[in-house]
Parts: structure tokens; sequence; C-alpha cells
């Protein structure tokens, strides 16, 4: 606790019209893409929406214009052959634009933690897989 009385999670929570605190990222895992911020949720959840991709995780990477750019690696379906501009043209389709992935990685799998959610600060390891 800080000295104001406070717990600082470091997450990030959204409060409806009810008065109903919904957590919705990690502060750390934020992008900030020229002064907007990015929930890499928010863009997880389309990738994850679009019929041939099974996972997908996003963290946010340096881009000399905007300070930070959107990475999104995606493991597809068994079968699948969705491309890195099909998936793009999707994201533009169902996002603003600076929170649309400029980079696209395949993978087999994604690292995890031991309870199976995306272990994004792994993501930019070489290992990560």
């Amino acid at each position: 606790m800080d000295p104001d009385g406070w717990l600082r999670t470091g997450d990030i929570a959204t409060l409806d019209d009810y008065g109903y605190l919904k957590i919705v990222d990690r502060k750390k895992d934020m992008i900030i893409v020229s002064g907007f911020k990015v929930f890499p949720n928010e863009v997880e959840a389309v990738l994850t929406s679009h019929a041939e991709v099974l996972e997908a995780g996003c963290v946010g990477v340096v881009d000399e214009k905007s300070g930070q750019t959107v990475k999104a690696f995606v493991v597809r379906r068994s079968q699948s052959t969705v491309t890195a501009e099909a998936l793009h043209a999707f994201c533009r389709e169902n996002l603003t634009g600076y929170k649309v992935p400029k980079h696209f990685e395949f993978r087999e799998s994604l690292p995890k933690t031991n309870i199976g959610k995306v272990l994004r600060r792994a993501l930019l390891e070489p290992d990560a897989e």
C-alpha cells in the first residue's frame, strides 16, 4: 500500500454505469502508439474471433515514427493458411487504425503461465515457443 492507503496492483479497470469494476488489462502490458493507449486484450480478442486463429498474443515493439506499434503473435487453427495480410485486413475492419497490428508472427504455440494465460513478456524472447 502507498501512503494514501491505495493498493496499486498495476491492473487497468473500467467502471460501468452500475458501479461495477471490470479488470481489462495490466498497465505494464499496455502499448502506447503515438500517445494512444492500446490494450493487448482488445486486439487479441479481435484476432481470436477470426475463424482461422486459435490463439493470439500482442506486445508493443519499438517504432521510430510512433514510439511503439502493435506486434501480434498468432497460432493458426489446424489446416489454416491464413496470411498476415488477411489478418491485417480483418483487424482494420474491427479495430481503430492505431490498434491494428503492423507486424504478425506465426507460431506453433505461445508461451503460457501455469494457469494457461499467454505470457506476453516472453513473446519477444528468442526461445519463447
